[in-house]
């Protein structure tokens, strides 16, 4: 008996992970800012550990701006920044930069639009170059939009009958309905036709002026060395601030259960779904631990849950998607199509649970270990800072909250999470279900009977209803 006691003893010690040492605060340099007399704010964060420097220019504007009747045109806008210059054709632009050991990377996101370039120090005034070039004075030339025009359709048909892509699409549209935020960031199998080289070079003039953008500079970099380059690369740029987009805001009033027939579905997916928070909501960390606690990785409660305890998924969590007007909170995952309803019922369940059950410290402090730890690891590369302290001037932040992180995310409390999820997942969700219906049917009219049964061959993401007329 004792020798048994003991063995047992020694398997919980061998199983217990150790607990998290105390967090360190990060010690990041200042940054230092100009605005240029053309309204182009300029960021600098000097960090000279390792000769690189990541520029990053923001445009303050993004997939929200798109017109109702095309949805994809900030994507496609800045994905063919790119593509040739008035000096420079696509396959230039491509060698030179490779030629300097750069990487060039573009896109669109909902609030905003980029270009970056990472470089060797030594090599930024040429490497910047191309950068101020692609912004400024991009063709769009008509080939390189057919082009980008037949990648997205095929890349979408592909998304479009995959069941976690699809769930996620139709999510934005029940969730949003008509606002901005409700269509696809990359468009539709019916938008992407309609945008021609008029409304792109429209988009362009409207939007990408120097008053409506930063630049961020980080890593081997004096704040005058930045400066003097941004005077000399950016300062002719001319354009005043645009006028306003449609706003995001709007979310559907009623709360739905929709269903995505799809017959050759080998699995489902599944999506709750909500309003969330902007990301300049004064309850930022409570959010951030708050679904690190319920979805945010492996030790999660969804997680736990649904793969660990049932096995019943690959993979279960959730997110808070934080944008400048009120973004989704979702919490996914993909399952076998008799589960799905099982699996949508235990999502609800914990969220509902957070409302109701004080979290205890021996969970509280390894899920805020985990937001500080993958903190820390995000500061390790200059991509990372840069885009970090981007993402603050975007939305209007203290560029010093990124010295406070950990800080922030260490004062919240049991009581302030039980707030939290009360207000913010409390009350009742949408839920998205895409798979072989006829899988789950009994299980789907006995818990959600006013459920919403879409045919995928009936499926409109551009209708405020989900179907064809």
């Amino acid at each position: 008996m004792n020798f048994l006691l003991i063995a047992a003893l020694v398997a919980q010690v061998e199983t217990a992970p150790p607990p998290p040492g105390p967090p360190r605060e990060p010690h990041l340099p200042t940054p230092v800012e100009r605005t240029l007399k053309n309204g182009l704010r300029v960021i600098v964060v000097q960090k000279g550990d390792v000769p690189l420097v990541d520029a990053r220019l923001l445009i303050k504007t993004g997939g929200e701006a798109d017109p109702p009747n095309l949805s994809g045109l900030a994507d496609m806008t800045a994905s063919l920044l790119t593509k040739g210059t008035k000096t420079r054709s696509a396959v230039q632009i491509a060698r030179g930069v490779e030629a300097l050991g750069a990487t060039l990377e573009n896109g669109a996101m909902w609030d905003a639009s980029f270009v970056t370039i990472n470089v060797a120090s030594s090599n930024l005034p040429k490497a910047l170059g191309y950068l101020a070039d692609v912004v400024q004075n991009p063709l769009f030339a008509k080939d390189e939009i057919e082009r980008l025009r037949a990648q997205n359709l095929d890349a979408l048909q592909v998304s479009m009958h995959q069941p976690g892509d699809l769930a996620r699409f139709v999510a934005a549209r029940v969730l949003f309905g008509v606002a901005p935020y409700g269509h696809n960031l990359g468009g539709t199998p019916e938008s992407l036709p309609r945008i021609t080289q008029i409304d792109i070079l429209a988009f362009h003039k409207r939007y990408y002026r120097p008053k409506n953008s930063i630049l961020v500079f980080g890593g081997d970099i004096t704040p005058e060395n930045a400066f003097a380059l941004a005077e000399k690369l950016f300062g002719g740029w001319s354009g005043g601030p645009p006028s306003s987009a449609a706003s995001p805001r709007g979310t559907a009033a009623l709360h739905k259960i929709v269903v995505i027939d799809m017959p050759e579905a080998g699995q489902a997916a599944v999506v709750v779904t909500r309003p969330g928070i902007r990301r300049v909501d004064p309850a930022y960390s409570i959010a951030q631990v708050t679904n690190s606690i319920l979805g945010g990785g492996y030790s999660s409660r969804l997680n736990e849950e649904i793969r660990i305890k049932r096995g019943l998924s690959y993979g279960a969590g959730s997110a808070f998607d934080l944008r400048r007007d009120i973004g989704p909170f979702v919490a996914s995952a993909q399952t076998k199509n008799e589960s799905a309803v099982q699996v949508a019922d235990l999502m609800l369940g914990e969220m509902k649970k957070l409302t109701n059950e004080p979290v205890a410290d021996v969970e509280m402090g390894p899920r805020k270990a985990v937001l500080i730890g993958n903190f820390g690891r995000s500061l390790e590369s200059i991509d990372s800072l840069v885009s970090r302290i981007s993402f603050l001037a975007l939305y209007g932040l203290s560029l010093d909250e990124i010295n406070r992180y950990i800080s922030l995310i260490q004062s919240v409390n049991a009581p302030q999470v039980e707030q939290f999820a009360t207000t913010h997942l409390g009350s009742d969700s949408d839920v998205i279900i895409v798979g072989d219906a006829k899988k789950f049917a009994d299980a789907l009219k006995q818990r959600f009977p006013n459920a919403e049964v879409i045919p995928f061959a009936e499926l409109d993401l551009e209708s405020p209803t989900l179907r064809k007329h």
